[in-house]
């Protein structure tokens, strides 16, 4: 596909969504898709619609997801200082309303008891990942077909990020907190300074099967969070954070440190 036809289609399909959601019945006539009076049920229980969440690299789709309230979700594995000026934009750009900007991340996890077990069992997992996350931009290696991405607005893919990931050693990927690697102690410190420090973030996913890693050891993993990680939080009150409870009440997790 021509990659100045990528974003088009998108806000085409957006708009489609949209009328589908709102509209009892609709047609819409696009340079890319048509659609002749239809009709979409059930229609959702959220007015106008459900919350839409987008992801991304270009900051063309940070910006839109900031004007349209959406919410967004943070490319994982890349560090922070890779991420802080798009999310600038996402912010700067968000309504000036009561609509809180929403951020959504995930992270590779991996809990155990030792450090030399912990390298033992997830060591190769994790390079692999990294290296199968960064193969695709190995089509892309040409100076020429870097300016192109510079240019219609996908410069993070000629911008080396990826590639970088490969190059890093174990060491480097636990020091630059690539992952939440560690002790059930060391992760917990990890995760909760995360939600302080990298300010917006709303949501954590657990990513515990990557890279070919053991079935065994993923749900080792989620155990472990489970019993050691996520008490942690649920401790905390939570008065006063009506929009951090799901529908019958409960405390979603984890929850901003400003709604304590």
């Amino acid at each position: 596909m021509p990659l100045e036809e990528s974003r088009p289609r998108y806000n085409e399909a957006i708009d489609i969504l949209e009328l589908a959601f709102t509209k009892d019945r609709f047609s819409y006539d696009g340079q890319y898709y048509k659609v002749n009076d239809v009709t979409v049920v059930p229609k959702p229980m959220q007015k106008p619609y459900p919350k839409f969440y987008t992801g991304g690299t270009s900051d063309v789709t940070y910006q839109m997801a900031g004007q349209k309230g959406w919410g967004i979700f943070v490319p994982p594995l890349l560090p922070w200082k890779v991420l802080e000026a798009p999310l600038n934009i996402y912010k700067r750009h968000a309504p000036s309303t009561d609509t809180t900007p929403t951020l959504f991340t995930s992270g590779l996890f991996t809990l155990m008891t030792t450090k030399r077990v912990i390298r033992e069992e997830v060591e190769r997992a994790i390079l692999n990942f990294l290296a199968f996350n960064a193969s695709p931009v190995e089509s892309i290696q040409s100076e020429e077909k870097k300016s192109e991405l510079r240019a219609k607005g996908y410069g993070f893919y000629a911008s080396g990020a990826l590639e970088s990931l490969t190059k890093l050693t174990y060491e480097q990927i636990v020091e630059q907190e690539i992952g939440f690697i560690g002790t059930p102690e060391k992760v917990l410190h990890q995760v909760e300074n995360f939600a302080k420090e990298e300010s917006g973030i709303g949501e954590l996913a657990v990513v515990s099967n990557f890279g070919g890693i053991d079935h065994w050891k993923s749900i080792k993993t989620q155990q472990m969070f489970a019993k050691h990680i996520i008490p942690a939080f649920r401790r905390k009150p939570v008065a006063a954070a009506a929009d951090w409870r799901d529908t019958e009440g409960r405390a979603l997790w984890p929850v901003p440190e400003d709604a304590i």
